[in-house]
């Protein structure tokens, strides 16, 4: 397109922010493109810290930009800044460190943050929340110390930390509120595979249990103690009960926020020139028809693209299969579409193979297939995806698509 001197301001440089910011540069090169970034660290890939937490990825695979690549492609990067409030009858940015920057186009691009343990000593040396590269970097420094942890929630997260300190040879005690791992997901054949596979990787897992207190001594963890009157002793203590996302920025502007930032499958919020895109993102899911949250690497990475085509005048259409893979343990797990995470009406079926430890369970909204989980063996992923991504409708008994 033809360039515009525009000035671009993204609020949030993850891979989100960062994708929208490249495009724009690309698209229009004399536009001022502006990244506010809350961390210190330019972008780095979140989905490498489970491994970078069993020292399988060295931090140099874990980082995908620097400062230079910003100044070569010309975008201004201003690290450690928040950005406080957005003006939209002035179009200003204000950030905590005083600076004010007017858009043309403004992006949000903001995430989460991880809830805290709150309850008695849960702000102990020794507790930590799992998101960012510093929280890794903390993290792994404690490993090196510990012989036992205690993990704390069903999470994706929760489960990620589970696994990273059962691999670097710690005592591991995984407390689950819920009756199962992803309990809206798995139903109970899948939440005991996953139990088996925990067990045989040395995992204790206590169900229907949370934190009642953390006790600190000398100004580190030293052991937990559970709703239900259990005392274990841990060095370090993982916390993944879920997250809010970072919405405040835009209070007082009148963009609708419900859970998230309400956008199109474009990405434009309901207020001109204002666009949302990532985790923090609700945004209009063409796939299924319906509002979604997706906090997946894959789909900030589209969103970023999608926004930034928007914010240059040719609105694109966010429109793919979000999936998460990851291992399990000695297995590995695959979610793929619409769960009842998101949904909780959907209908589903489900098959378990306790000789192979595999397991399948596929979504279903109407006569049409929306979602998938697989643990163990992926076999007919790629077409249950597209059947999910072409919308088929489904004939016949659903149970036959799960021989595919």
């Amino acid at each position: 397109m033809a360039s515009s001197n525009r000035t671009y301001v993204i609020i949030g440089n993850g891979i989100a922010g960062t994708n929208a910011a490249e495009r724009l540069r690309k698209e229009d090169p004399t536009s001022r493109v502006v990244v506010i970034a809350a961390e210190p660290y330019p972008l780095y890939n979140r989905v490498a810290l489970p491994k970078f937490l069993k020292r399988q990825t060295p931090i140099s695979k874990v980082m995908l930009r620097d400062v230079e690549w910003h100044k070569q492609l010309g975008i201004e990067l201003h690290l450690e800044t928040r950005a406080t409030k957005v003006d939209v009858e002035t179009r200003t940015v204000v950030t905590d460190k005083g600076q004010e920057f007017v858009y043309d186009k403004l992006l949000v691009a903001t995430g989460g943050r991880p809830n805290p343990l709150r309850v008695p000593g849960g702000n102990s040396p020794g507790v930590y929340n799992f998101q960012t590269l510093d929280d890794a970097k903390a993290i792994e420094e404690r490993v090196t110390e510990a012989r036992s942890a205690v993990t704390v929630g069903g999470s994706y997260i929760a489960y990620e930390l589970t696994d990273a300190f059962s691999h670097r040879g710690l005592e591991t005690t995984w407390l689950i509120r819920g009756p199962r791992f992803l309990h809206r997901i798995l139903d109970e054949d899948g939440g005991k595979l996953v139990d088996m596979l925990a067990r045989e990787a040395g995992v204790n897992v206590l169900y229907g249990e949370e934190v009642a207190e953390v006790v600190a001594q000398g100004g580190t963890v030293t052991k937990v103690i559970t709703t239900g009157g259990r005392t274990i002793e841990a060095d370090l203590v993982g916390v993944g009960i879920g997250m809010a996302l970072n919405t405040e920025v835009l209070e007082g502007t009148g963009v609708q926020v419900r859970k998230g930032i309400v956008t199109d499958a474009s990405m434009r919020t309901n207020v001109p020139d204002i666009f949302a895109a990532g985790d923090v993102c609700e945004f209009y899911d063409v796939t299924v028809d319906a509002y979604s949250l997706l906090g997946t690497w894959a789909n900030a990475s589209s969103h970023g693209k999608v926004a930034a085509a928007g914010m240059l005048g040719a609105a694109e259409t966010h429109e793919d299969v979000p999936a998460y893979s990851s291992t399990l343990f000695n297995s590995t797990l695959s979610v793929v579409g619409l769960t009842p995470e998101a949904r909780p009406d959907l209908e589903s079926v489900s098959r378990v193979d306790w000789e192979s430890k595999s397991y399948r369970r596929l979504f279903f909204l109407g006569n049409r297939l929306v979602g998938a989980v697989f643990i163990g063996g992926r076999k007919g992923k790629r077409q249950l995806t597209d059947m999910i991504r072409e919308r088929t409708p489904v004939e016949g008994p659903r149970e036959k698509l799960l021989e595919i």
